[in-house]
């Protein structure tokens, strides 16, 4: 049997600005998004959540290309939620790909290194000219009366914004999703060995009572002590990646079927590409996000084939697991 693929496990770090920018082509959570490419960016009927109506805002996004493609040589996935109480559950992602030669980014990759500082604060602002809003990112002719420099789609999200601390600052924190490779070795499998130790110098009596005691164990349970042990060894881990793997549940319950998730408009089937861990909301603050955001994992499932897209955005589908009923 092949070995299961390890997962890539992202974690959230301070960057630079200018880390944060488009060109860059950025990992990161709040904020707004670092769009990849500015024609056919989402609408706001795209970015109103399905439950409420109202706008979502803006979660995180990853950049995540698939070399053997040459459509995807750059490859962005854009995920939003909605933090207008008492809703707070709707989600919606989007895809966004470029092949390597294309009309908005260099052949040759960014440098590493900071470009000249001008002195100038970062805008949010498109190459050719538009600015974007604060809260959704979508194109956002209006601007703030005070200082000139906020712009938003409409005064729905001028208002949004002014709640959750514009009135105090002009800008919103955001941090960098670092990479790293999950290691080989899990405390699962560390715990098996002890147990087939301690097992081993156990009498006949104590381990038939151990038995007895693990029949009783719910599924539940060991959905949960399974999620557990697999975070363990990084605790910090806000999200995993790897497409085509098997996400890790945190519950048994709402569990999707094959049913659940829904073909691509292409007629291709969705497959798992990522998940939120709950370990993010530590690092958002209740006056950005709104105070009954919550989850118990985000599972984003994308397009089997990738399908094609030209230099728009398609929309992907988000399922949530909450962590309300876990042990």
């Amino acid at each position: 049997m092949a070995a299961a693929r390890a997962a890539e496990l992202g974690f959230v770090e301070a960057a630079p600005a200018w880390r944060l920018r488009s060109e860059q082509f950025p990992s990161k959570v709040g904020g707004r998004p670092a769009w990849l490419g500015a024609a056919g960016l989402p609408g706001p009927e795209e970015l109103a959540c399905a439950l409420c109506g109202r706008p979502l805002a803006f979660l995180l996004q990853l950049y995540a290309p698939l070399p053997e493609r040459a459509d995807a040589f750059h490859r962005g996935l854009f995920l939003f939620c909605c933090r207008a109480p008492p809703c707070c559950a709707g989600l919606r992602v989007f895809r966004n790909q470029l092949p390597r030669k294309n009309d908005f980014y260099p052949y040759e990759p960014p440098p590493e290194d900071p470009p000249a500082e001008t002195g100038e604060c970062v805008r949010l602002q498109l190459k050719s000219g538009a600015h974007l809003c604060r809260v959704c990112g979508c194109l956002g002719p209006k601007t703030c009366s005070r200082c000139h420099e906020a712009h938003y789609c409409g005064r729905e999200h001028q208002t949004l914004d002014w709640r959750s601390g514009h009135k105090q600052a002009c800008a919103q924190s955001e941090f960098e999703i670092v990479i790293e490779t999950e290691d080989e070795i899990t405390p699962e499998v560390v715990e098996n060995e002890n147990e087939s130790e301690v097992m081993g110098s156990m009498g006949e009596a104590l381990e038939e009572e151990l038995d007895s005691m693990a029949k009783h164990e719910s599924k539940e349970d060991k959905i949960f002590q399974k999620f557990k042990t697999k975070i363990a060894l990084e605790p910090e881990q806000v999200l995993r990646y790897g497409r085509g793997i098997a996400p890790v549940w945190i519950s048994g319950e709402n569990i999707p079927q094959e049913k659940d998730i829904p073909n691509c408009p292409c007629g291709a089937k969705r497959i798992f590409e990522f998940q939120v861990m709950p370990q993010l909301l530590n690092h958002l603050k209740a006056d950005r996000l709104g105070r009954s955001v919550d989850w118990g994992v985000l599972a984003v499932f994308t397009c089997a084939e990738n399908c094609g897209l030209g230099t728009g955005y398609t929309e992907e589908f988000v399922w949530k697991q909450d962590i309300t009923d876990t042990p």
